[in-house]
């Protein structure tokens, strides 16, 4: 059986608002099709090779959380750099898209430096971001819940993730949504994002397969039930 490798990156930190809810997807649809998945939760100080993982996830924190990872994320920037280049699948949420940016300025205009892997930096702003987000992707629509504060400006040329139907995104000027660098994707979109959207999750595994050198035809899947789930989101104020 095939096995992919997952890496959960600061499971213990960076977990709010339902984000390891998309380590479950990416497990299950793989399972689904008979694709084995090894979970490896990797924390503050943990040694680890990204580029042994398929996938690397983290998600989305608190301020404290954001400095209590900002440090640990500086050590291990090549290391990150290095498996991007090689190609690992990487989903990062919310604070952690944050800090794979530049740099994130905190309301006290703390600076916490990124290891950027987009062309990006934020500041945190007066407007709290809050509420249903609906996306248009090369995806697909993606829907999701934002609640942030963090106003993210991409370079030019920086692709965004998808450009905002609903919601505010990157920033309150509806700038677009999120990046991709590679196989390297930053959003903003918690609630989980993978569940509702199952052909985001799918594209996800299938780069990570012809990573591989290994087949990314997918069997289809009934995804009726998470179509409902998007679509009743999507409808939400």
């Amino acid at each position: 059986m095939t096995e992919l490798v997952l890496a959960h990156l600061y499971p213990a930190e960076m977990n709010i608002y339902g984000d390891t809810g998309n380590v479950i997807v990416l497990r299950k649809r793989a399972e689904w099709r008979g694709i084995g998945m090894r979970i490896d939760p990797v924390g503050v100080g943990d040694t680890y090779d990204f580029t042994s993982a398929d996938i690397v996830f983290s998600g989305g924190g608190q301020d404290r959380s954001q400095e209590d990872v900002a440090d640990d994320l500086q050590r291990r920037s090549d290391d990150i750099h290095a498996a991007v280049a090689d190609g690992t699948v990487f989903l990062t949420v919310c604070g952690t898209y944050q800090l794979f940016g530049r740099r994130f300025v905190t309301h006290d205009h703390t600076e916490m430096p990124g290891i950027g892997v987009f062309a990006a930096e934020t500041v945190a702003g007066d407007v709290r971001m809050i509420g249903n987000i609906v996306v248009e992707s090369e995806w697909g629509r993606l829907v999701g819940f934002e609640n942030h504060s963090g106003r993210t400006f991409l370079d030019e040329g920086q692709q965004h993730l998808g450009s905002v139907v609903k919601g505010y995104g990157n920033n309150e000027r509806r700038e677009g949504e999120g990046a991709v660098t590679a196989n390297a994707f930053g959003t903003y979109l918690h609630g989980s994002l993978l569940p509702k959207n199952p052909a985001l999750a799918d594209e996800m595994l299938g780069r990570a397969l012809a990573r591989r050198g290994l087949d990314a035809r997918l069997e289809s899947l009934d995804d009726s039930s998470e179509q409902r789930a998007a679509a009743a989101a999507a409808d939400r104020p």
